[in-house]
């Protein structure tokens, strides 16, 4: 498979990872648009939010449960954090495995970009 973060799951491409666990790996973005930006995946590669099966759900589910627990670490969840998901390229996804962005350590805006 030609995906980036299945090659950062199977270590042949470096990440600075940040928390990993059975089903979830998570690392700094290394294009971060707030002081701290992280991203948390599903080590099962699912391309876009489109190709989630049922059977996808407890995973699925597990990616903003982490994100929370990074958040309370980094020190960041009370003052409020950002996550995002993004689907296809019209919704600004670049990288074709499912990833949730987990950005945190200044205030952010609304509408987003």
């Amino acid at each position: 498979m030609d995906c980036l973060f299945c090659k950062i799951i199977n270590r042949e491409i470096p990440a600075d990872i940040v928390y990993e666990d059975d089903q979830v790996l998570a690392f700094n973005d290394i294009d971060p648009k707030a002081p701290t930006h992280m991203l948390v995946i599903p080590k099962k590669h699912i391309a876009t939010l489109n190709d989630i099966s049922e059977d996808d759900l407890a995973l699925v589910g597990r990616l903003p449960f982490i994100a929370s627990r990074l958040a309370k670490e980094q020190g960041f969840a009370e003052d409020g954090f950002r996550v995002v998901m993004n689907c296809n390229e019209d919704g600004g996804q670049t990288v074709y495995h499912i990833h949730m962005h987990v950005m945190g350590g200044r205030r952010f805006t609304w509408p987003a970009g």
